[in-house]
């Protein structure tokens, strides 16, 4: 039996009496895109959290490649080629949002690899191009709007050249054109290919999002959480047709 590319197992991380995740497990393969979704509350963002060493679980354990990350420092995890964008952006607001994408650059996964390293602004507005925001770059991050502060965390996640690309609510406050943009970019990113300078073999992701309608046309697989805890794995027509996740999350008539 081969090594799962990226394995949760187990997971469970409370708060005082709170439980916020409970026993979750799943996995994903190296060519897979997989949905995460659930009400708010349920412990996506947590989860994510706990992947990055963020947070650290109580117990279960977290593997990559079949190497166990679980205590992790975050920088370390990102060097092993995981990579997640926030729901909560945090930029450098005073610095241009070419420099925000520079400082992910300059991380050893990247510099490592040769010499586009010497390039580094080249790189990083490749970055940015493929984002779709290079228009902006010599703008203060603090100008930028809510879609655009969401595209800067792509440009900034992908720049790090990940294997496995978290990407927290990407649709959030994009207008459909924008959503539509972004969505094509994401496949992009998962299949693979060179955009300028920037080469990437393809990325395997996980995607919360609350646009369901979009996450459906995009992923293989969907994992629905609600209460901290996994209620269903299954293809996006699977969950759509699961009559505990309409009941729980999704309701009829919704996609």
């Amino acid at each position: 039996m081969s090594t799962p590319f990226f394995e949760v197992e187990n997971i469970t991380k409370r708060f005082g009496g709170l439980t916020a995740v409970e026993g979750v497990s799943f996995q994903v393969a190296r060519d897979e895109m997989i949905g995460l979704i659930g009400p708010n509350g349920a412990g996506k963002t947590t989860l994510v959290r706990l992947i990055m060493s963020i947070l650290r679980p109580d117990s279960g354990s977290i593997r990559f490649r079949g190497k166990d990350i679980t205590r992790m420092r975050t920088w370390d995890i990102v060097t092993e080629g995981i990579a997640s964008t926030f729901q909560n952006t945090r930029p450098f607001r005073r610095l241009p949002i070419i420099a925000n994408v520079m400082v992910p650059c300059l991380g050893p996964r990247t510099s490592r690899r040769g010499e586009w390293v010497k390039r580094v602004e080249a790189r990083a507005m490749d970055a940015l191009e493929f984002a779709g925001i290079s228009d902006l770059a010599r703008e203060p991050a603090s100008r930028l709007s809510q879609g655009d502060l969401k595209r800067l965390e792509v440009a900034k996640a992908i720049a790090t050249e990940p294997e496995l690309l978290i990407l927290d609510e990407p649709f959030g406050g994009l207008t459909p054109t924008e959503t539509e943009l972004m969505a094509k970019s994401v496949r992009r990113l998962h299949k693979g290919g060179r955009f300028g300078r920037l080469h990437s073999e393809g990325a395997a992701m996980i995607i919360i999002e609350h646009k369901l309608h979009e996450l459906m046309k995009i992923v293989d697989r969907v994992v629905v959480m609600h209460f901290g805890k996994v209620i269903a794995v299954g293809t996006p027509d699977e969950i759509i047709k699961n009559e505990t996740v309409i009941e729980a999350y999704i309701g009829k008539g919704v996609i």
